[in-house]
């Protein structure tokens, strides 16, 4: 069987440094509308996308970095006042840089390579890919492992820390060590949300946030906490929750969730 020569090959750049942290062009593109038009609502159109998910990527770079890359300031429903921080204006640049040298690499490979058509494959299957809607990077501040679980500590800022629970043997694959960095998912379905801040709950995490935005459904609404420091949580509650709780914008309120919920990954 002869195999079809690529007179023309195309891959995505993704940016990791040392610390782990990763970028993709995709979300280069977004800082990149961002610091050209400082607006959220211009950025989107410029790139595609709605004025929703653009602020989902947003929140989703902050969460999983340790320094913020954009900041926010009151604004309408435009939400302006939208700008790239000095990390962020940096990352861009550098990737802009490497994304040259990586178009002239990809380019000079597809006229040499036969076929990839096996090894596109292979890491289509080997991708891994989340429907965890929070996904934070920290540090791990403090392990406890018991008789058959490890609770594990994982800071997120000064004011926001989340706990796990894992078996020991997860613990053990997974080489976690105090000072070492992962990454805590926790899916929004299974977070409570609650405007009393001694409510009496076995749940061991317990993160108090200000209300930034709310998006009703037909039945349901996410609510986004903001933690401080960049950082955001979203939880999904019925829109009777919301109205019954007297949910608004600004409003402080109080995120719950076993510590069983959160799913850990070693960075």
């Amino acid at each position: 069987m002869s195999k079809k020569k690529f007179s023309a090959l195309k891959a995505d750049l993704f940016l990791q440094g040392n610390d782990q942290q990763s970028f993709t062009q995709t979300q280069i593109q977004l800082l990149s509308a961002i610091d050209e038009s400082g607006s959220i609502t211009k950025a989107a159109k410029q790139i595609g996308v709605s004025y929703k998910t653009a602020w989902d990527r947003i929140e989703a770079l902050n969460n999983l970095s340790d320094k913020a890359l954009v900041q926010r300031a009151a604004g309408g429903v435009g939400g302006g006042g939208t700008s790239l921080t000095v990390f962020g204006k940096n990352i861009v640049a550098g990737f802009s840089e490497l994304q040259e040298e990586h178009n002239a690499f990809i380019n000079r490979l597809g006229s040499n390579v036969s076929s990839m058509s096996e090894l596109a494959k292979f890491l289509r299957s080997t991708t891994l890919r989340t429907s965890a809607r929070n996904q934070f990077r920290g540090q791990i501040k403090k392990i406890t492992r018991g008789g058959v679980n490890t609770e594990v500590e994982v800071e997120l800022s000064n004011s926001a820390t989340i706990v796990a629970l894992i078996t020991n043997d997860s613990a053990k694959k997974m080489g976690l060590k105090k000072g070492y960095h992962a990454i805590a998912l926790v899916k929004s379905s299974l977070i409570i949300i609650s405007k009393e801040k001694e409510l009496a709950t076995s749940a061991r995490n317990k993160l108090e946030g200000k209300i930034s935005k709310i998006t009703k459904g037909n039945i349901n609404s996410e609510v986004a906490l903001d933690l401080g420091n960049q950082k955001t949580l979203t939880c999904i509650i019925t829109n009777k929750s919301v109205k019954e709780l007297a949910l608004k914008k600004n409003g402080v309120a109080f995120a719950l969730f076993k510590a069983s919920s959160v799913i850990l990954m070693a960075d």
